[in-house]
């Protein structure tokens, strides 16, 4: 009889799962976030994020989380263009229940722009310090 995962233990796989396939765009974000180098905040990359939905434990994969700011940092492009509502709906939950602020970004902006973004990034952590 096969064994059965946890939420939190499926989530873990996963989540180590994205870490080694990151896009370009997260590749080159994580670069710029890294070991504290972004305003001296620690930045996470692909990190669960757990909540309750009808009882049961669920989990989103936040692709940057900077615990000292609660916020979560998205790189959208490609699949998240797709799926613009589910996407927002994760947004709410982080918001609502997590009290998490989110902010997104495209894969074009990260790769053309990167500069821009740390800008808008700092900006919006400024927000919420």
């Amino acid at each position: 009889m096969p064994i059965q995962m946890t939420t939190k233990q499926i989530a873990i796989k996963i989540a180590r799962e994205l870490r080694k396939n990151q896009t370009v765009a997260e590749i080159k974000f994580w670069s710029h976030v890294r070991g504290r180098k972004f305003r001296g905040y620690k930045f996470q990359r692909q990190l669960p994020i757990f909540y309750k939905y009808y009882g049961r434990t669920r989990f989103f994969i936040a692709d940057f989380y900077c615990c000292e700011q609660h916020l979560v940092v998205e790189i959208a492009g490609g699949i998240h263009e797709a799926q613009e509502d589910y996407d927002q709906i994760r947004t709410e939950i982080m918001e609502s229940q997590k009290k998490l602020r989110v902010i997104r970004f495209m894969n074009e902006d990260v790769m053309i722009s990167m500069n821009e973004v740390l800008s808008k990034l700092h900006d919006f952590m400024n927000q919420i310090s």
